[in-house]
């Protein structure tokens, strides 16, 4: 910064005091611009200061003030902000479900990080057990066992540089006899290893470059939820019967006709995978063929060609993947013998 004076001083004294009056601007200065978060910590910024004049005799004269050297200190600040999208959709007894958080050093210097987490936060159907913290090592924001890193504390804290960013993996194991919906909460907390606190709070000559590190806004710690969603499936089988008998009648006599019915009602925000429905062909009945059908449709008996196949004692029909919300009906008709 150059000032410049382009009055005419009328003395000595005047000129000195001018010269003060110059150094205690530019210290006033100095201190607003290191209030500048982006700078650096360690950074020394100088300052000199001059003043011009034409002396008594009308020579042009320069003045130069003493330098005022200010070292930025470090700002310790950071925030912790989910990765997923949503609640993380899992199904009950299952392990290694991930849930995955950014952590990014919001201060002006290079910092590490205490990682841990709480799983049992309360507000929640279910506590998440957490199983352990995983560095992403690779970058790709993507869980890679095997490839990432597990986090041990004071050992592999993840050190950030200022406006740096890791991507953080909770692994947890979830207990089983969940029902349908029910939601856990996981926390993670990345917390200054220099010291955390209320803003404002100065730790003397531990910042970078050797100045003080004083807590930010976020008091050096942050912190942020992630949430696995149970979604689950339950199927209910219902068998029913209807009988034609020779005569036009319903009495179950030989030679009547039995039609069953097998309903599937699948329940939940899950999906079934592989769901197949059999039924044994009642001793004292013969199968009728050509009479299996799926949603009202007929399928044969042969095997491998549709969904429905008839093995010579039991009829088979198979459904795949069943969405909750569903259900499905199979029918086949015996004669009895």
């Amino acid at each position: 910064m150059s000032i410049t004076v382009s009055a005419n001083f009328g003395g000595k004294q005047r000129f000195l005091q001018a010269l003060s009056l110059i150094a205690m601007v530019a210290g006033a200065g100095w201190a607003s611009s290191a209030q500048a978060a982006g700078t650096a910590a360690g950074t020394t910024i100088s300052n000199t200061a001059t003043a011009t004049f034409d002396d008594p005799g009308g020579n042009p004269q320069t003045a130069t003030s003493n330098t005022v050297d200010i070292k930025v200190d470090e700002l310790l600040d950071v925030t912790v902000v989910s990765a997923n999208p949503a609640d993380v959709v899992t199904a009950p007894g299952v392990t290694n479900q991930v849930l995955a958080f950014t952590i990014t050093n919001t201060g002006n210097g290079s910092e590490a990080f205490k990682l841990t987490t709480n799983d049992a936060l309360g507000g929640d159907d279910f506590n998440p057990a957490v199983t352990s913290i995983v560095i992403d090592t690779d970058g790709n924001g993507v869980y890679d066992a095997g490839v990432d890193t597990v986090y041990t504390p004071g050992t592999n804290d993840p050190v950030l540089a200022a406006e740096g960013s890791v991507t953080v993996f909770v692994l947890s194991t979830i207990p089983g006899g969940l029902t349908d919906t029910n939601r856990g909460l996981v926390n993670l907390t990345a917390a200054a290893v220099t010291g955390t606190g209320a803003p404002g709070t100065s730790f003397a000559g531990l910042g970078e470059g050797g100045g003080d590190a004083v807590l930010g806004t976020t008091g050096g710690d942050g912190v942020d939820d992630g949430a696995f969603v149970v979604s689950n499936a339950v199927v209910t089988l219902a068998k029913s019967a209807a009988v034609a008998d020779p005569f036009g009648g319903a009495e179950s006599v030989p030679g009547s006709i039995i039609t069953y019915t097998l309903a599937a009602t699948i329940t939940g925000t899950g999906t079934l995978g592989n769901l197949n429905i059999g039924d044994v062909i009642p001793t004292g009945t013969t199968y009728q063929p050509g009479t299996l059908t799926l949603q009202g449709s007929g399928v044969t008996d042969a095997n491998g060609d549709d969904a429905g196949t008839f093995t010579g004692t039991a009829i088979s029909v198979n459904l795949g993947s069943v969405a909750g919300g569903s259900t499905r009906t199979v029918t086949f008709q015996v004669k009895i013998n």
